[in-house]
């Protein structure tokens, strides 16, 4: 059987001094620490075998995947299926005790917490992704390929792909800042996930997420 690599990584830190939930908004780059994990995960990875890059199209993700693939004498692939989740508080604060959830107008957007009924479906998300992680796995068939993303549909595709219920405590999200979640497969089988922070772990309510 071929053994093929598909790592799915998180974006480095976002310079947010604002501390909005930015979401699919464009112009939020990467902060100067954010940069900096970025080339981190691209030197662990540079004796790999990687044969293709792919990224979500939000300038985040295309700036964490530019020293991978450069690396790797690589263009970018930029994929639609691996941007951030759809969200109706996108441009708002919402850190807990303070921001838009104080205001009960927007108490109601709040009320399904297992769809969840403030953003993308959870189970649609799941599906999203698994066809990225299928068509990296067809590109990179018998090598590796890093598909960069953001914390929630990375961490959903990893719960549908181990069986947990797609619903969780976000404060409890195993998913940090430029880490790397990595699917292995025996042809089309996939054998295990493995996952690792090569830039160290990180809050995961931070607001430079």
């Amino acid at each position: 059987m071929q053994r093929t690599i598909v790592h799915m990584m998180r974006h480095g830190e976002v310079h947010n001094p604002e501390g909005i939930l930015y979401g699919r908004l464009p112009n939020f780059h990467l902060s100067r620490t954010g940069a900096a994990q970025a080339q981190r995960v691209a030197d662990e990875l540079a004796d790999h075998d990687i044969t293709a890059v792919f990224a979500s199209p939000l300038q985040r993700a295309q700036e964490t995947a530019t020293p991978i693939a450069a690396a790797h004498g690589l263009d970018i692939i930029t994929d639609e299926g691996l941007i951030e989740a759809e969200n109706v508080f996108e441009g708002l604060k919402v850190s807990v005790g303070d921001g838009a959830l104080r205001r009960p107008r927007h108490w109601m957007k709040l009320r399904d917490p297992f769809t969840p009924s403030w953003g993308e479906p959870y189970i649609q998300l799941a599906h999203r992704m698994l066809a990225v992680a299928g068509r990296a796995r067809e590109t990179a068939r018998g090598h590796e390929a890093v598909c960069v993303s953001h914390q929630l549909p990375v961490y959903i595709l990893r719960r549908f792909l181990e069986g947990q219920r797609l619903w969780h405590d976000p404060r409890r999200r195993q998913c940090s800042l430029a880490s790397v979640t990595s699917l292995l497969y025996d042809g089309d089988a996939l054998v295990d996930i493995v996952y690792s922070e090569p830039a160290g772990a990180s809050d995961p309510l931070a607001t430079g997420a």
